[in-house]
């Protein structure tokens, strides 16, 4: 029996960047881990730990980080649809651009598809910005190339000025 879901025609590597900073953001991060997991055509392959970091382009209290690899058959936007599912589960809201959330999945990178969509850019176009991406990414998956930005390793010296730690399980 064919599958309802649009499917890509082999197992991609996606990444996808967690943060939260309303509510128990350690408890929804652990969470999302979960429902990662349990996705259609999805295996959930590592998480990395869990990090704090300063808002960037935001306000509200620190942000929980973490990345998470999938490997999965979804095309790029039902997974997309997929994460925004999750994230309204969790009491996710968008009253603006970038208010506090209960929590936030993006979908960095889908393979290694270069995507520009009115609902989706891939790779995502300030992942290489982000210590909050490169920290933890650079902690499970260091040789990952980002499309037309390099190396993660390779990048986490341009994003050494901000502040990120390291949180015990």
């Amino acid at each position: 029996m064919p599958s309802p879901m649009p499917e890509h025609p082999s197992t991609v590597l996606a990444v996808i960047g967690l943060g939260a900073n309303l509510g128990d953001a350690r408890a929804t991060l652990e969470s999302a881990f979960a429902a990662l997991a349990h996705l259609p055509h999805t295996q959930l392959r590592a998480v990395s730990s869990i990090y704090r970091s300063a808002p960037i382009d935001s306000s509200g209290d620190d942000y929980l980080n973490a990345v998470a690899l999938l490997d999965t058959r979804l095309a790029a936007q039902m997974l997309l649809v997929e994460l925004q599912r999750i994230e309204r589960r969790h009491g996710r809201e968008r009253p603006y651009r970038n208010a506090p959330r209960t929590l936030d999945l993006d979908l960095l990178l889908h393979g290694e598809q270069c995507l520009d969509t009115p609902t989706l850019t891939l790779p995502h176009p300030r992942a290489h910005e982000r210590a909050f991406v490169l920290v933890p990414l650079a902690q499970i998956a260091p040789q990952l190339a980002i499309p037309g930005r390099g190396c993660v390793v390779d990048l986490l010296a341009s994003v050494a000025g901000q502040r990120i730690d390291r949180l015990q399980r």
